[in-house]
């Protein structure tokens, strides 16, 4: 007697999106030597600083590597963003050949190394959100609820990191735009999915 396959969860399916592959290849690198995750998250962490200062001075590669401190310089800025970076998020969604993360990817793919910079930075910053969701996410929820769910952990996410989350037109973070998608199991494009979650973004700062 031939035992049917078990259907993958919510929690299954959310471990297994192309942007959360992306993020736990590179954090799992424990090499000290070559580590690139650690040189994105020097980048990250300055990057949002920059953004959520009080008297915010203009968001260039200069300023950011200078908010890096003794550890920034411009070739390690550009080896974390612009068009030669390597591991760049946007990348493995367009490698993933997927209709839905084919769209993602235009919506994330920048001309502008700043700005790319601040669409990884959103998803390094959202992740600790990501996983306190994922907590709550059950498989009896409808899509709706769960939704609601994401959307709540957007807006709290943006009500705490404003000048992040403002920048770039109020992108919401890549991971959560495709989480959405997964959570619709594909009734809901890359497209759709990133207008709602910008649309939560840009409600919640606005009533700030």
């Amino acid at each position: 007697m031939t035992t049917a396959p078990i259907a993958p969860t919510i929690s299954d399916r959310l471990d297994d999106t192309v942007v959360g592959r992306w993020l736990g290849r590179l954090a799992r690198n424990t090499s000290p030597r070559r580590n690139h995750w650690r040189t994105k998250e020097i980048y990250y962490r300055a990057a949002s600083l920059v953004l959520e200062a009080g008297s915010r001075p203009a968001l260039t590669w200069r300023t950011i590597v200078t908010a890096a401190g003794e550890r920034g310089s411009r070739s390690t800025f550009y080896e974390v963003a612009g068009a030669h970076a390597r591991h760049r998020m946007v990348d493995d969604l367009i490698n993933d050949g997927g209709s839905n993360s084919l769209q993602i990817a235009l919506r994330y793919l920048r001309s502008d190394p700043v700005e790319q910079l601040i669409d990884e930075t959103k998803i390094w910053s959202f992740w600790t959100h990501r996983r306190q969701l994922r907590g709550l996410l059950t498989a009896g929820m409808s899509a709706e609820v769960m939704e609601s769910e994401l959307s709540a952990a957007l807006a709290g996410w943006a009500a705490q990191h404003p000048g992040l989350a403002a920048a770039v037109e109020h992108t919401p973070p890549a991971c959560a735009v495709e989480d959405l998608t997964v959570i619709h199991r594909g009734r809901l494009s890359g497209t759709q999915a990133a207008q709602r979650l910008t649309e939560v973004v840009h409600e919640r700062l606005a009533h700030r």
